[in-house]
């Protein structure tokens, strides 16, 4: 096996395949009419993605020793569950409209109200079938990972790291509403929460539960791995995000340009803009951060600043130290050759992608 791009889009396709097959056996359980927009919505929403998460668990399971088996696919995939159920939740915590190009999850339950002419608010509605959707995946992706086949011994080595990286991922989720309730945030404040809500369950956690499941945590080196490698790739990724959520083009994040900005999230990039912002930058950032109605001009005012301030390039020399500093550790590790360069590969995609 070779970490070609072909290779890249075999597991990929894989993952898909798996996370169809499971899909298929919950359809019998949700198989009423009314339920129908509910298990159509979820496998739209599972059509998309990068599937990073899944591909961090499969090469740590194979950095470790573990060999080709399918099941660990399926416990792979399940990790998409959980991305999946965590991007519903924050399109709704966020109000965002769209999700890779299309409409997010509560704001197409709140057009099916509206279409059928249903009594009561279209938007309350639209919200509560959303988290009940996201609820339902986060629910699936734990069926989907003790029922992937991987032996039990395997599955007990990992789960305490499975169900610490799913808190994480929550808390995470609470500490980002505090930060915009709050108002001002400071990089390290911005920073433990993106390790929280995304840099984690993104690459620490998936990789770690990978070499779990194959070496049944009998690696001393495993965990030094997993924090100088995995949580170094995870903060940049954030980093990543939170650059492409004010600079990305929405033909390629599938969400409008600036997006992040009428939000008022609180991100790392932002938080380094406000420390190094003048007075008047400083005013300007606060007056026009999380306004909804943020039109172009806005919007390009606030990239204006966050270059001037330093702040964007700043986020792209943290992203090439944190990468560098990340293969660096890898390249100590003692994993295969085939993990080891499949993994520099899946650091550079996550920590340069435009999408």
């Amino acid at each position: 096996m070779t970490t070609s791009f072909a290779q890249s889009d075999a597991l990929r396709s894989e993952v898909d395949r798996r996370l169809r097959m499971f899909v298929d056996r919950q359809r019998p359980l949700v198989s009423a009419p009314e339920l129908s927009p509910l298990l159509t919505a979820a496998e739209d929403f599972l059509a998309g993605g990068k599937r990073l998460r899944p591909a961090f668990c499969y090469w740590g399971w194979r950095g470790a020793g573990g060999d080709d088996d399918p099941a660990i696919y399926t416990a792979a995939a399940s990790l998409e569950l959980l991305q999946a159920s965590a991007l519903i939740h924050d399109d709704v915590m966020d109000a965002s409209d769209l999700r890779r190009g299309r409409p997010s999850a509560h704001r197409r339950f709140q057009a099916l109200h509206e279409e059928s002419g249903w009594r009561g608010s279209a938007v309350q509605f639209g919200e509560g079938a959303a988290v009940l959707l996201g609820s339902l995946l986060l629910v699936w992706s734990g069926e989907m990972w003790r029922t992937s086949g991987l032996p039990a011994e395997a599955l007990a080595a990992a789960e305490p790291v499975h169900d610490l990286m799913r808190t994480e991922l929550m808390c995470g989720q609470y500490l980002d509403l505090l930060e915009q309730a709050h108002g001002e945030s400071t990089f390290e404040s911005a920073l433990r929460v993106a390790l929280h809500k995304s840099g984690k369950y993104s690459v620490e956690q998936p990789l770690r539960l990978g070499l779990l499941l194959a070496s049944r945590g009998e690696e001393p080196w495993l965990d030094r791995l997993c924090v100088e490698y995995g949580q170094k790739v995870g903060i940049a990724f954030q980093l990543r995000d939170d650059v492409l959520g004010v600079f990305g083009d929405p033909a390629e994040t599938g969400k409008p340009a600036g997006d992040d900005l009428r939000e008022g999230k609180r991100t790392m990039l932002i938080a380094r803009t406000l420390s190094a912002a003048s007075g008047a930058q400083a005013a300007d950032v606060r007056r026009l951060l999380g306004d909804p109605g943020l039109d172009a001009a806005g919007v390009q005012k606030l990239r204006e600043i966050i270059e001037e301030t330093g702040a964007l390039a700043a986020s792209e020399e943290m992203i090439k130290r944190y990468l560098d500093d990340a293969l660096n550790s890898l390249e100590r590790a003692p994993i295969t050759g085939e993990s080891r360069d499949a993994l520099v590969e899946l650091a550079v995609a996550a920590t340069s992608r435009r999408s």
